[in-house]
């Protein structure tokens, strides 16, 4: 595999006194093209505001510090105003019209992660934006615009002309923002902080995994994501999708190490991670990560919407299957050995904790 899968962290855009857009440049992380995902992420200082916008790929959102708001728009829909807060994951379908705003000291930081199969580009999000510099109306003549809206020419230009600033812009601070409604989570929020754990190990690590039933939207977009914490120098099973999906990992804290090996049993990745870093699992390939003692916590997405995962260790992996014969002959080792490989791992499943 002669694809560079080294984890990269996110180049800064543009940005202003409002805030900063952020994302993932395919020739620098190149499975970004070749898996046809895109990874960006937006942070708002506080009153920043993130102009009206749509996008040409589904996505994924993820809170990773802050809270502030969301206005989402679905097709033909109401707008929705949404609080959200540090955790929280939102399904994006294709269509829909967002903008973000930070009412807070903190800066609010915003992950997206998407499918790109249709984009303009593969491996990038292209936003089109309502408003702003590059907004799509500056691009028509005033007499459409003036058609359009129903307005005098001179009031298109204004609305058109005014906003100079592109994506993200400070706004004053006194201006109010509509207030969210808690109704308009139901549905549309998933926090992987709060949400019920799927998968707790003591000692180990949790998972909270997104998917049709706790986010039916994420059916939507054709993805499924999951929270994973690994606790300090606890261990990952070495596993992999079994149904072709690819694995887009972002580190949300902490660090650790990682190994991914590909065909032929070459070891395609080996490197140490930190929060930022990002990087892409290929297809059918085999992952493991053991975290440093102050453990690690990433977020990823999963090119299915409902994933599958084999694992290679513990008692649900493939090994616990196999047959005694099966397993000798597969090692080539006497009974002896095959009964103390099998006589290990019969407690522990996913993660395992470090040794004493």
């Amino acid at each position: 595999m002669d694809v560079d899968l080294t984890p990269k962290l996110a180049k800064q855009i543009y940005g202003g006194d409002g805030g900063s857009y952020h994302a993932w440049c395919p020739n620098e992380l190149p499975m970004l093209k070749e898996g046809n995902i895109g990874a960006a992420k937006i942070a708002l200082s506080k009153n920043g505001f993130a102009l009206p916008r749509y996008s040409d790929s589904a996505k994924v959102a993820y809170v990773l510090q802050g809270c502030g708001f969301a206005g989402i728009v679905l097709p033909e829909k109401e707008e929705k105003v949404i609080a959200i807060k540090k955790g929280d994951a939102i399904a994006l379908p294709f269509g829909v019209v967002t903008w973000w705003y930070n009412k807070d000291d903190t800066d609010l930081v915003v992950l997206f992660l998407g499918d790109t199969k249709t984009a303009h580009k593969a491996g990038s999000f292209t936003d089109m934006y309502l408003t702003g510099s590059n907004g799509i109306f500056t691009g028509f003549s005033t007499e459409f615009v003036s058609r359009a809206w129903d307005v005098e020419e001179s009031v298109a230009k204004t609305l058109v002309s005014s906003q100079t600033a592109k994506g993200i812009v400070k706004l004053d601070a006194g201006f109010q923002m509509p207030e969210p409604k808690q109704a308009n989570r139901d549905g549309m929020v998933l926090n992987c902080e709060e949400a019920p754990l799927d998968v707790d190990i003591k000692g180990g690590g949790k998972v909270v995994v997104l998917n049709i039933k706790n986010l039916p939207l994420v059916g939507e977009v054709g993805l499924g994501a999951d929270l994973v914490r690994l606790d300090g120098s606890a261990m990952c099973s070495p596993g992999f999708s079994c149904d072709s999906a690819l694995q887009v990992t972002y580190i949300v804290r902490g660090s650790g190490r990682v190994q991914v090996v590909g065909p032929d049993g070459k070891r395609v990745l080996e490197a140490h991670l930190k929060a930022g870093n990002l990087f892409i699992v290929p297809r059918f390939c085999v992952v493991s990560k053991i975290g440093d003692p102050d453990g690690m916590d990433w977020f990823s997405i999963i090119t299915t919407p409902n994933p599958i995962f084999t694992h290679l260790a513990g008692k649900t992996s493939t090994w616990k299957a196999l047959s005694p014969q099966v397993l000798q002959a597969a090692f080539k080792v006497p009974p002896d050995v095959e009964k103390l490989f099998s006589s290990k791992r019969s407690a522990e499943e996913i993660f395992f904790p470090p040794p004493n």
